[in-house]
């Protein structure tokens, strides 16, 4: 492109790898498709890589009490190469690998008479825990918020999914997750 140099395969297909003069960068192309740069100051840019990120733009009201419940993530922020299914909740991994997965969740209204309020990442291969709270330890009245923050490596193969799930031991069905007051984000790794 810029007076650089041009690899190309056998002249039947579109992959190359393009150094360019002009901008200093290297360009890995499949299709017609630039699929990762590295540019002039090492910056690697794959526009492809499976990242996400989404979260709740809508009341999810009383969550049931005794059984996991499946947490809603409508808004997507971003969702590169379409991985995240906002209609299921449930991020599929493309392709085999490690993925670094994050929740940020804020249950509102928590019972203080419930036994105990879980979060996990639910996934194919693993459930981890996000957090775990004795509510008769920590909670003197219900509580207007209370806030769960976690982030894993997850080892994960083509097809497997990961979601958010809640679980609330006893009490009343009255925790709530307000628009806004949950996100989930992740992307593979390596």
């Amino acid at each position: 492109s810029g007076g650089g140099l041009i690899i190309s395969g056998d002249g039947t297909r579109a992959e190359n790898i393009d150094v360019d003069a002009a901008d200093n960068s290297i360009k890995f192309t499949t299709g017609t498709a630039v699929r990762m740069t590295i540019d002039s100051n090492g910056h690697v840019i794959m526009p492809n890589q499976s990242a996400f990120m989404v979260r709740s733009n809508q009341t999810q009201s009383n969550f049931a009490t005794g059984s996991f419940v499946t947490v809603n993530f409508h808004a997507e922020r971003f969702d590169q190469n379409s991985d995240f299914d906002n209609t299921n909740m449930v991020f599929t991994a493309p392709v085999t690998g490690r993925y670094q997965m994050n929740v940020l969740i804020t249950p509102l209204e928590m019972d203080s008479a419930a036994n105990y309020f879980q979060v996990i990442f639910d996934a194919s291969n693993v459930v981890l825990q996000v957090g775990l709270v004795d509510s008769d330890t920590v909670l003197n009245s219900d509580s207007a918020y209370f806030m769960f923050s976690g982030s894993t490596l997850i080892d994960m193969d083509a097809g497997d999914t990961c979601k958010i799930k809640v679980y609330q031991s006893g009490g009343t069905a009255q925790s709530d997750l307000g628009n806004g007051s949950a996100t989930f984000s992740g992307y593979l790794v390596c």
